[in-house]
């Protein structure tokens, strides 16, 4: 069974802007708002979600080819939900797509960082491995720039 300590408790304030708008803020007074709306003026919750995932994966990636000495010159991750179609339309299945390169970037090194991410580190991948089947994917950097 898993525990946790009080100064793992992570807080944000989601205050209501009008319409289908909502402005979550941390304790450090970061924020971002969301929009429910149609159209939407802002990033809506399940995209948010989406990028919690890809921002969380991204940061572990980084820290690991980093500490191989291997770091990465361009990378993105590029993330799609499929969702149900009836209530509470949660995500079905989940597929992420690293597409990174660097200098001295294997595709091996870049494949066990992606793998260290989702199946040990990354808390948001393990906060939804419980419901939603996710598919990784990764590919070199083919776009200008790429090393």
């Amino acid at each position: 069974m898993e525990t946790a300590m009080s100064d793992d408790l992570q807080r944000v304030r989601v205050e209501y802007l009008g319409e289908h708008r909502f402005r979550a803020s941390n304790q450090a007074g970061f924020a971002l708002n969301t929009d429910g709306g149609d159209p939407a003026k802002d990033l809506k919750p399940m995209e948010i979600l989406l990028a919690a995932l890809g921002g969380c994966t991204g940061i572990d990636v980084v820290d690991i080819m980093r500490k191989k000495r291997t770091p990465l010159a361009r990378y993105r991750i590029e993330i799609e939900g499929v969702r149900a179609l009836d209530h509470p339309r949660r995500f079905l299945t989940i597929t992420v797509r690293h597409v990174g390169s660097g200098p001295d970037v294997t595709e091996a090194a870049f494949q066990h960082a992606v793998g260290l991410s989702h199946e040990r580190y990354c808390s948001v991948s393990a906060s939804l491995s419980a419901t939603v089947r996710a598919e990784i994917h990764l590919e070199p950097w083919s776009g200008p720039s790429g090393a």
